[in-house]
């Protein structure tokens, strides 16, 4: 899922602005230990853009994709809020303490003024990164990194 190793001497910016521009969004996919995605150009349509960590890349798009679409005409995520995403596990929203330091796709469009929020998901028993006993996703290493701080308790 890398723009400029599939592309090679293409100004990833500019293929990035035809995609929002024709799509209203892009997901970004990091490859790694473990992998995530965020979105970029939702900050256009004054909504945070969105970030999943430790699930596998094609999966994390999916599931941004159908939360992105839904989340540009309707209301925003809160910090707190916890819901199911569509086809996928259930989530609780955290905003991200330094989307600066993260979204640099993002960054490169909009400058480091970008706000995000990560959809973290519970494990397949309903456990959160933050409790005992919770398991990553089968095959993805490194667990589930939490960006920010929660609001919940």
């Amino acid at each position: 899922m890398c723009i400029e190793c599939d592309n090679p001497g293409i100004d990833s910016l500019a293929l990035v602005r035809g995609i929002i521009h024709d799509y209203g969004w892009f997901v970004q996919g990091v490859e790694g230990d473990p992998p995530w995605a965020y979105t970029v150009g939702l900050c256009e349509h004054d909504r945070p853009e969105l970030v999943l960590t430790g699930m596998p890349l094609e999966r994390a798009a999916a599931l941004l994709n159908a939360e992105a679409a839904y989340r540009l005409h309707f209301q925003e995520p809160v910090a707190g809020q916890r819901f199911r995403l569509r086809d996928g596990p259930a989530v609780e929203v955290v905003s991200v303490a330094r989307p600066w330091a993260h979204l640099h796709t993002a960054v490169g469009l909009y400058g480091p003024e970008v706000s995000a929020a990560q959809l973290v998901h519970a494990d397949d028993r309903g456990h959160w990164p933050w409790e005992p006993g919770y398991r990553s996703v089968r095959g993805v290493r490194g667990g589930q990194p939490v960006l920010g701080v929660r609001v919940a308790g």
